[in-house]
């Protein structure tokens, strides 16, 4: 009798086991395609907005629709390869005035939580980082599409947008006159459009 009670003992730990590694299995992981994602923003000068953009960036992203709990994104921009279409602009951009990128070279966001909202709509909880200040933000994340691609057999490929509106006074940028004056806004609307990919 013990010995079968001890038999469906195990058995059931085992299947209450499976459950829970089931459940904890990694989200899918996408591949960011940079050539066809874009990282760009707006600040106001006086009263005409002022558009720009980063060049270099990476991340990587473990993403499922239905599997949240276990999805996670981290995204790193590099504060040099800041583009507004000025090289005297962009220079400035990067000065101790700005960003101070020779001491603080990367803004990085790295995630902490994914709600979903439904099928197509997410929110991001993650850690922002700009120059030393780390400050907690939401990402409204959303899917624009997802198909297997036509030129690249057994690849799928995910868009997705999102868009920050940021406060730059709070992460020591452009602080001093800049940020006592009207000459530059203290609101930044940043837009990141992403392909991602990944093998069937």
């Amino acid at each position: 009798m013990k010995k079968i009670i001890l038999s469906i003992s195990l058995s059931f730990f085992a299947i209450i086991l499976g459950l829970t590694t089931s459940t904890a299995q990694s989200a899918t992981q996408w591949k960011l395609d940079k050539s066809h994602t874009s990282v760009n923003f707006s600040i106001n000068h006086f009263f005409s907005a002022v558009t720009g953009k980063f060049s270099n960036f990476d991340g990587s992203f473990n993403f499922d629709p239905n599997n949240v709990a276990e999805s996670k994104a981290d995204f790193t921009i590099a504060v040099k390869s800041v583009n507004t279409d000025d090289g005297k602009r962009d220079k400035h951009l990067q000065s101790g005035d700005f960003f101070n990128a020779s001491e603080f070279p990367n803004i990085s966001f790295k995630s902490t939580k994914i709600e979903k909202k439904n099928n197509k709509e997410f929110l991001v909880h993650g850690q922002l980082t700009i120059r030393d200040k780390t400050k907690d933000v939401v990402l409204p994340l959303k899917i624009t599409g997802e198909m297997e691609h036509p030129m690249m057999k057994g690849t799928i490929i995910l868009g997705l947008a999102s868009n920050l509106k940021i406060n730059r006074t709070e992460y020591g940028v452009g602080t001093g006159s800049w940020a006592a004056t009207m000459v530059v806004g203290d609101e930044v609307d940043i837009n990141i459009h992403m392909e991602l990919n990944r093998k069937k």
